[in-house]
């Protein structure tokens, strides 16, 4: 299993987008997404490089896998 490593907020958005998340507002340089059945909402900074402690801790709120995100970061 491969790392994971810091991503443009781009990419990170479309990963989060292809796991069914929606934008539903910015406030200032912070994404702000959710979806039916997530408590908490995922909240994504819009920064050259994302850190992986705020990777790791939006999968962990979104139920995501590392399985499953290395799979939707292949898609996009």
């Amino acid at each position: 299993m491969p790392r994971i490593i810091p991503l443009p907020a781009s990419r990170l958005r479309k990963v989060f987008e292809k796991a069914g998340f929606k934008c539903v507002r910015i406030e200032g340089d912070h994404f702000v997404y959710v979806k039916p059945g997530i408590l908490r909402p995922i909240v994504i900074p819009d920064w050259n490089e994302v850190p992986v402690f705020i990777i790791k801790n939006n999968l962990r709120t979104a139920g995501i896998t590392r399985e499953e995100y290395f799979a939707l970061l292949n898609e996009v």
